[in-house]
Parts: structure tokens; sequence; C-alpha cells
């Protein structure tokens, strides 16, 4: 490869990088489909034996320099293959990626192979994970409740006053040294959902069950859990959009106001349900949760209005984003036509 590529990339258009780049990435999906067939002959041969190793896994990991993902991800659905070559079609088209293979291939059977590889197109890993937990439920995991072991600092962080005295037990190690909490699929809608909290939240937890013990007797955690969030969504959605049952006029009523009002607010998170609404060239939109903000869709400055229609739902990145395509490189044809909304450029010469 050319050491000069990254400057030669910077010479070309939008429109050539993007089709040299789905170019590359279909060449990818090519070769992926090669690897995963000969992997399948070889895994029918006993060439790893021959060269010296004890599996065909640790001669992906090391003759071939595979990492332990990629050996184990790739042998996985060249086995699938050898069973339901269709695969093959499917990744070199791009409706099926390695993981949706691997993830689906235990659950594979002569009977329903076509009907669940259809169903899988196009999907990514967490609605594949749905798929398989419909294929094969797991049972609904008992709750239990344990105190972890207390954390060992390490002695090289410790001062002199701290290797005095002993360090005291916790109920639970520091927040950036635990994953975070993560939905895992068990069947349809039932989910395992593992995190660690502290002593003081377990304390709420256990009265909140006292005091629901008439509406939930069993003392379901799952449940209790449930009616928490039900209450803190509605006191967010309180504080985050003023909704009250009285509201008063909000500033951003009134013809070209701004900024949109409460209600407007209300209306727009509904209607774009709580995600970014931007939609590509490609027709395919953001959906991005986090940080979401309420954007014009004509600037204000050009006359845009804080109404429902006015205003949509955008992710940082993308408001900032439209933000310089109106204000960054055209900035001087906006002014332009702002400057000619409020009658301050001067009318052109006839001469």
């Amino acid at each position: 490869m050319k050491n000069d590529i990254l400057e030669s990339l910077n010479l070309i258009s939008d429109t050539q990088l993007v089709a040299r780049l789905k170019s590359l990435v279909a060449r990818e999906r090519d070769v992926t489909a090669e690897l995963i067939a000969h992997l399948a002959e070889l895994d029918t041969r006993d060439v790893h034996l021959k060269e010296g190793y004890g599996s065909l896994y640790v001669y992906c990991r090391d003759a071939l320099g595979l990492s332990e993902w990629e050996a184990y991800n790739r042998i996985e659905v060249a086995r699938a293959v050898r069973r339901f070559p269709v695969i093959l079609e499917m990744l070199t088209d791009g409706s099926l990626n390695l993981t949706a293979a691997r993830l689906l291939a235990p659950h594979l059977t002569p009977d329903n192979h076509r009907e669940v590889l259809d169903a899988a197109r196009g999907r990514k890993k967490p609605e594949v994970e749905q798929l398989v937990a419909k294929l094969s439920p797991r049972p609904d995991v008992p709750v239990s409740i344990r105190r972890l072991p207390t954390p060992v600092p390490d002695p090289r962080l410790l001062t002199a006053a701290s290797r005095e005295s002993p360090p005291m037990a916790t109920a639970a190690v520091s927040p950036s040294q635990l994953p975070p909490g993560v939905a895992e699929p068990l069947s349809p809608d039932r989910y395992k959902l593992q995190l660690t909290i502290t002593g003081g939240s377990l304390e709420k937890l256990r009265l909140a069950k006292d005091m629901l013990g008439h509406a939930i007797p069993s003392g379901d955690d799952s449940a209790v859990l449930d009616r928490a969030l039900t209450v803190l969504l509605a006191e967010l959605a309180r504080k985050k959009f003023a909704d009250t049952s009285a509201p008063g006029r909000a500033p951003g009523t009134k013809q070209g106001a701004r900024y949109p009002s409460a209600a407007v607010k209300r209306a727009v998170w509904v209607r774009d349900l709580g995600r970014c609404a931007f939609v590509g060239l490609g027709g395919h939109r953001c959906n991005e949760r986090r940080f979401v903000e309420f954007h014009h869709v004509d600037p204000y400055a050009l006359g845009g209005e804080a109404t429902v229609d006015g205003i949509q739902l955008r992710c940082r990145r993308h408001n900032d984003y439209e933000g310089r395509l109106y204000f960054g490189k055209r900035r001087t044809r906006r002014r332009e036509l702002v400057l000619e909304q409020v009658g301050l450029m001067a009318a052109p010469s006839n001469g």
C-alpha cells in the first residue's frame, strides 16, 4: 500500500470517497466468504495436525495470525457453512455478518435454517440475540443479592498513613472498576439484567418492597424496579419539559419566538420518540438516543419558527453538523440571505 494513501484521499470528492469505500466493503465480504469456505474445507482435513498444531483453532491463531476471537468466530461459521452453504451467499451480499452467523449456528436445523436466516437478514447483533432467545428460550434467572469481596488496594498507591491502618470493608468496589449493566435476552420479552449497587441502594430497594407489600405481595424485584422507573420517567418529564397539571403560558408560544415552548418540546419528543430524527441522503435515520437537542428545521436566523413542525430532535453531532452546513462553509451565502430578508442589502444596479 502506498505510504501517501491518506494524502491522496484528500483530493477526491465525498461521492468518490463513498463509492470507493462501498467497493472495498464488497471486496472484503467476498474475501471473507472465500476465507470461510477455505476453512470449511480445511476442517475436513488433517492439515493442522501435519503442521504440528493440536487443533484448527490453534492453527488459525498461531499459524495464520488470527486473534482468538477471529479464529473462534470463523471456525464456528465455517462448520455451519458445511451444513448450510446458503450462509456463504448471505456473507457475500452482506445480508448476514460473521457475528450473526456464529450466534445462529447452534440453532439452525435442516427444517428451520432458511426461515431463520431470512429473518436475520440485515439484523444487528442485539436483534439477532432476540431471535436466538425466541429460538431457544432460557428460564428467568433467580433473584440473588450477594456482597462483593472487599477490593484490595494497590500497595503502590497507599500513603504512609493508610499503611498504618487496615482498609475498611466496603459493600462494593469503585464504580470505575465495574462493568456497566448489560441486558441479555433470555426469551421473548424477558431479559437478564446484572448490575452492582451500593448498600444504601439495597436498603432503598428493601424499603420499597416493604411499602409495596399490598400491591406486590411476592416482593418481585423486577416488578418493584418497573414501578420505580415508571415514577422516575414521569418525574423527569415534568422537570425536563415543564409538564404540570396546570401549565402557565411559557416562553416560545408567541409567533417568531426563538425557543420552543414546553408544550412544543413535549409534542416533538413524543413524535420523534426521543431520538435523533436526522435522515441521511440514503434514507437512513440516525436514531441516536443520547444527548439529543431541539433543532430548528430552518435556522432561526432564516425565519425558522419554534413550532412542532419547525422543530425536530437532533443528537449533538448532527445538530452541530447541520449548523456547520448553514453557517460554516456556506456562511457567506447564508449571511446574504439573512441580510436580504431584513432589507439591509443594497438593491442591484441596472447598469
